[in-house]
């Protein structure tokens, strides 16, 4: 497994809305082990494939670091949708491509989601919670929608010094990351 560099603020691949997954073969699942490598090497809970350079529809997620939820399993999802939401709530979110930069996003309380896993079967998953949150913005992500996209033009304005830095990779990670300047997105492996 390899650590993947993660593309961070103001990338093309960030704002581009990924592609369904039409085949899983031996190269994609080897690209979800890396995901996981990935996310769990930026202490993530969820990461998506475009933060990654991929445009496909493709999220890994694992809460099980969370207190209570040690029992929960990690999750791969292809093509995922939400089919239902309930309720609203606003939490404090961050992102593996936004480093250092955490805000309170308001979005759904509860969500169902459709998917098809990796032996493409379909799948359902109602969530709450972190699990119902991370679900939603590694969807957005699929979507090309950044968590500061959710907030308001205020606040993303107050945002605008932190968010420079970023794009200039004027922060520091204990993962590799690639600004603006560097290599181009990945489209399709």
């Amino acid at each position: 497994m390899a650590v993947l560099p993660i593309y961070v603020y103001d990338q093309a691949v960030l704002k581009r809305r990924a592609k369904p997954v039409q085949k899983v073969d031996e190269t994609l699942v080897r690209f979800v082990e890396d995901m996981f490598e990935t996310m769990r090497k930026a202490n993530g809970i969820g990461l998506a494939a475009n933060q990654v350079g991929l445009l496909q529809r493709v999220i890994v997620i694992d809460v099980s670091g969370m207190e209570g939820l040690e029992d929960a399993k990690p999750l791969t999802l292809l093509n995922p949708r939400i089919v239902e939401e309930e309720g609203d709530v606003a939490m404090e979110e961050g992102c593996l491509s936004l480093p250092d930069l955490r805000d309170e996003v308001k979005r759904p309380e509860k969500v169902t989601v459709e998917f098809v896993d990796l032996d493409l079967r379909k799948q359902v998953i109602e969530a709450d919670g972190i699990l119902a949150r991370a679900l939603q913005h590694e969807i957005d992500h699929l979507n090309g929608v950044l968590f500061i996209d959710r907030l308001g033009s205020v606040r993303r304005k107050l945002l605008r010094g932190r968010l420079n830095k970023i794009l200039k990779g004027e922060v520091e990670t204990n993962y590799p990351i690639v600004v603006s300047a560097q290599t181009p997105e990945l489209h399709m492996r």
